[in-house]
């Protein structure tokens, strides 16, 4: 079995330790391709930047050439798993529906702590578009920037479990989701810290990916997910394209 994990942001660091940790997370015999979008932004904290990353994750998947059994996609809150439903004939796991799904097979409600105030309505969003809002108990920022995970990781989960325990204290969450692709692996440690299960994203999509191939599941195509009416798309895929311009 082979999953594509694919990272929302241009940050190859990020991408390996993403890649890492859903190895870690993976069956025996299922190999993990960690991919890299060809543009779009270091990190992904607004709209913007989440948009040009759903579109930036759809051109890598597009332009992969070898066969593969599953996507993950790995960025908490992000567009774009719906385009990649109708693009491939796979099953494709979101790592914020991923998480959340987890989350309410063990506890009655869950909170999700992630990066930067300014992502929290997107995940909110996010949940709310895929029924899954209805059990979170709230949605809190750590105020860690992506990058800052990486740069200062001791600094990042003190900030993480100030806001996880205020989570399981103050809003009655009873399990905590990492909100962030960026965080993976911190699960263990924060777990520890808060004394409530604490769910990876990744590692949530891995099992839960594994799973519907094993089912021999994916996507329905006969509605809302069906592939892509045959017509004329200029200037696409845009890696393809510009890779041939002079």
């Amino acid at each position: 079995m082979k999953i594509l994990v694919v990272n929302v942001n241009t940050t190859e660091s990020m991408t390996a330790s993403i890649g890492r940790q859903a190895q870690l997370a993976a069956a025996p015999g299922t190999e993990i391709v960690a991919l890299t979008p060809r543009f779009g932004a270091e990190s992904v904290e607004g709209n913007f930047e989440s948009h040009l990353a759903a579109v930036a994750v759809m051109d890598v998947v597009s332009t992969y050439s070898e066969p593969f059994d599953a996507i993950i996609q790995a960025g908490f809150g992000e567009h774009g798993r719906e385009g990649l439903q109708e693009l491939v004939d796979v099953p494709v796991v979101d790592i914020t529906e991923a998480a959340a799904m987890i989350a309410m097979l063990i506890g009655r409600s869950y909170s999700v702590v992630t990066t930067l105030d300014r992502t929290v309505p997107m995940i909110e969003d996010r949940l709310t578009l895929a029924g899954l809002y209805t059990r979170c108990a709230s949605v809190r920022a750590s105020d860690v920037s992506v990058l800052a995970l990486e740069e200062d990781p001791e600094q990042a989960v003190e900030a993480i479990v100030v806001e996880a325990e205020k989570a399981v204290r103050d809003d009655r969450a009873e399990v905590i989701c990492l909100g962030c692709g960026g965080m993976a692996g911190l699960d263990e440690r924060i777990q520890q810290r808060c004394g409530v299960p604490v769910i990876d994203g990744i590692s949530a999509a891995v099992t839960l990916a594994e799973s519907l191939v094993s089912m021999h599941l994916s996507t329905s195509k006969v509605r809302t997910y069906a592939t892509p009416r045959a017509k004329k798309i200029v200037g696409w895929p845009i890696s393809v394209v510009r890779s041939m311009q002079p």
